[in-house]
């Protein structure tokens, strides 16, 4: 998990992101009266659920290739590269730009 590229006095960071997500996740279904969230967009929801199973390895490659050019004193290119390619596939995956 990216988390876990984290130095562990900034780990706090994503306890409060999650909190937040969480919350503000629970008062849009609230206010909208949904079991799940996009369950009124279902389009988009079936969209995202056939897209995840191939963008959700290149997150677990993004983050080993991260740990690893961390590790190697950012020096090494063909990492580099490897690690600029699953930031394009994923922005490819879920078609967003980032």
């Amino acid at each position: 998990r990216y988390n876990d590229l984290v130095e562990d006095g900034q780990q706090h960071y994503f306890r409060e992101i999650s909190a937040e997500f969480d919350l503000a996740t629970r008062r849009i279904l609230e206010l909208k009266q949904l079991d799940n969230l996009l369950d009124d967009q279902r389009v988009l929801q079936r969209n995202i659920r056939l897209r995840n199973p191939y963008v959700d390895p290149l997150h677990f490659l993004q983050v080993d290739l991260l740990r690893r050019w961390r590790e190697g004193g950012r020096e090494d290119d063909q990492l580099l590269e490897a690690l600029k390619a699953t930031v394009k596939g994923i922005a490819l995956g879920i078609q967003n730009t980032g």
